[in-house]
């Protein structure tokens, strides 16, 4: 009942409206950048935070309606919480091994400080949601002009408490965030490493898009209109899925290709291993190749088709966002703001990394817990490119 009451704030008609917030956050946090380099050649950067303060700022505008200046302070305090609380650490993957074994409930009393921290961070959180609802509500009273934010189509649908409502806002808040920020700084990595593709990428971007430095807004047509930049970052979220594994109980009994499933069994699923499956993706599965998203040619429905999936022989092998009734319901929202994100940074800048031993991906320690990031941030060169 719920997600259907979200439903059409989520619906692409609504989303499409979006992208102007989108890119003018991308081009606040590129010359944000850009000022803070202080016209420099070249500037070592930990990307990881940059692209955590652009998608939490994107997330209060586009979401809520209301703008965290997190990009223009890293100090800012939902953008500390937040960072405390994705912060990787062994607790977190211990408490995210303990959960596939025992019910979350059981594991949040666990005597542990990530468990108190947590708390807290829950309760600072609900606070910011519940002044954002008391500001959302009085405008609608008041009568004034309707926003285009999430929040405000949830409220006009009436389907919610004001409760229910800060439980979805909590939701949105922190995975719309961190997954975005994870799938930014895993695209940063990968364009480090092959900078073949993100030379490409570069010259369609620069084709099709504003230069950050002006202040013209851009449409999703803008976005369709960049194969490329669709298919590196469908191949991003692909090759590293912020969200590695995912755990869903059988509501009923039921058969998984021929094994008993009872009522109550937890099934993990784990794109991280599905996403490598030759079976499903070819042999070039464990390739970085954005490639495999575009059309190869040939008779052209079957080649955009395939080209959808990724070349995948079924559209199910993709659980980034997941399927059916459960799937995430803002994977428009997410796909739209990475693609503005990653753009307005590949449009203006060079990246390679910091530690060459990095090219190995071996040599990057990956922890987490909702999501899975570099343990050590990820660290690179940024250099501005001229001509744009």
């Amino acid at each position: 009942m719920q997600r259907r009451s979200l439903t059409p704030a989520f619906a692409f008609r609504h989303i499409k409206n979006l992208y102007p917030v989108f890119w003018s956050k991308a081009r606040e946090v590129t010359r944000t950048m850009m000022a803070e380099f202080g016209g420099r050649e070249e500037v070592h950067v930990e990307i990881s935070s940059w692209a955590s303060r652009a998608t939490l700022d994107i997330i209060g505008l586009a979401g809520m309606g209301r703008d965290f200046g997190a990009i223009q302070d890293p100090q800012n305090t939902l953008a500390q919480t937040y960072k405390q609380i994705f912060k990787p650490s062994r607790q977190a993957q211990v408490l995210a091994f303990i959960g596939m074994i025992i019910p979350m409930q059981f594991i949040t009393k666990l005597p542990f400080r990530r468990n108190e921290d947590i708390a807290k961070a829950a309760t600072d959180i609900r606070a910011v949601c519940r002044d954002l609802i008391r500001e959302k509500k009085a405008k609608i009273d008041n009568k004034e002009q309707a926003d285009v934010d999430i929040l405000s189509v949830a409220l006009e649908s009436g389907g919610f408490t004001d409760e229910n409502l800060v439980d979805q806002l909590m939701t949105f808040l922190a995975a719309g965030h961190e997954t975005t920020a994870s799938a930014m700084t895993w695209a940063i990595y990968m364009l480090s490493k092959h900078s073949d593709v993100q030379s490409r990428l570069r010259d369609e971007v620069r084709e099709h898009l504003p230069s950050v430095d002006s202040d013209v807004d851009i449409t999703s047509l803008d976005i369709d209109r960049m194969p490329y930049l669709n298919a590196v970052c469908s191949e991003v979220l692909r090759y590293y899925a912020p969200v590695p594994l995912t755990m869903r109980d059988a509501a009923y009994d039921t058969t998984i290709l021929g094994h008993s499933i009872p009522r109550g069994t937890r099934v993990v699923i784990v794109p991280w291993a599905t996403h490598f499956d030759t079976e499903l993706w070819g042999q070039d599965a464990s390739q970085f190749k954005p490639e495999r998203w575009l059309p190869s040619g040939g008779e052209s429905g079957s080649a955009d088709r395939k080209a959808a999936s990724g070349g995948a022989s079924s559209n199910y092998a993709f659980l980034t966002f997941l399927h059916g009734p459960r799937s995430c319901i803002g994977s428009s929202f997410a796909k739209a703001e990475f693609a503005c994100l990653l753009a307005a940074w590949i449009g203006r800048f060079e990246f390679t990394l910091a530690n060459p031993e990095e090219m190995d991906e071996k040599k990057v320690e990956i922890r987490g817990g909702i999501t899975a990031r570099p343990a050590k941030g990820m660290h690179v060169n940024i250099r501005t490119v001229s001509g744009y």
